[in-house]
């Protein structure tokens, strides 16, 4: 698991090339051969003033995105971020200014709008969960349930919203599930089996973490036998079977505890009161609703 700080520069330093790829393939799909509307009906040389605005209260993500949407429609643009990501925003709160051609402005105003709109949301959405759990010791993960080409972008606005990314991809921590354990000669075998992978494991990439899934709790009392595990991942278990599931840790601190299955606002408090240390919740990514955010335009004084 990522610590907020440390996602915050993994993630910026990957985003760098990555978003200039993604918007310049936004841009392609939104203004195809160009913008016939504002090519006939605004004249080629009028300016114009717009803000990027909060039209319900939030937490905003994706703001330096739409700024840079802007910048590459056109360099002349003058774009202000207004509001750092991160940040929670209230209803009618002014995001980001851009100031020019009144074209380039209405050129731009879908795809900034659409990453503004889509990474707010799945902010917003963390914090909610975030703000439910407060005072537990908990802690709310992301999954890999993205979407695709814009995991970076998703998991970076759950930073945003207070939450914590679990692995970004596949090869960044080793995650063991039912489909990995099927072996022949029973429960002894898996045992031996999986703890001769441990040790393969960190001995040939040591800065790896291991990760195992239980849904039952004789698999937990196995699994803390075993040297090398780092997690636990509890699946679907009952409030009373992640209680003690906890409790056969005793006073160890290691393996971690993560919570996971049929996790919503109503419910995790309750999760997160059993004394897990994570919940990762998948609904994160997959299925924030956008934020409601606008691009209004004011006036522009002539001196």
């Amino acid at each position: 698991m990522i610590d907020s700080a440390r996602a915050r520069r993994s993630i910026s330093v990957s985003l760098k090339d990555h978003t200039e790829t993604l918007i310049d393939l936004a841009l392609a799909e939104d203004l195809g051969d160009g913008d016939v509307t504002s090519q006939y009906f605004i004249p080629a040389d009028r300016r114009a003033r717009a803000f990027i605005t909060a039209r319900r209260e939030g937490v905003a993500s994706g703001i330096e995105l739409a700024a840079r949407v802007f910048e590459k429609v056109d360099p002349t643009l003058s774009v202000e971020i207004l509001i750092e990501d991160g940040s929670r925003v209230s209803e009618g709160a002014l995001l980001l200014r851009v100031e020019g051609s009144a074209r380039s402005i209405l050129g731009g105003e879908r795809t900034a709008l659409n990453f503004a709109q889509r990474l707010s949301g799945v902010a917003t959405l963390t914090a909610r969960y975030v703000d439910a759990i407060k005072g537990t010791g908990a802690r709310i993960l992301d999954t890999r349930k993205t979407t695709p080409g814009y995991r970076l972008l998703e998991k970076k606005a759950v930073v945003d919203g207070g939450g914590h990314n679990h692995r970004m991809n596949l090869h960044d921590r080793a995650m063991v599930k039912d489909n990995h354990l099927v072996t022949e000669g029973g429960i002894a075998a898996i045992q031996t089996a999986i703890q001769t992978a441990i040790r393969q494991l960190k001995n040939d990439k040591p800065s790896i973490e291991v990760e195992l899934e239980a849904d039952r709790l004789d698999q937990v009392h196995e699994f803390l036998a075993l040297d090398g595990v780092d997690h636990i991942l509890l699946d679907n278990m009952s409030l009373d079977d992640l209680r003690e599931a906890v409790a056969m840790r005793g006073e160890r601190t290691a393996p971690m505890f993560e919570a996971s299955g049929g996790v919503t606002l109503e419910t995790i408090r309750d999760i997160a009161a059993t004394g897990v240390d994570f919940i990762s919740v998948g609904a994160l990514t997959h299925s924030a609703p956008a934020l409601d955010i606008g691009l209004d335009f004011t006036p522009l004084e002539i001196s």
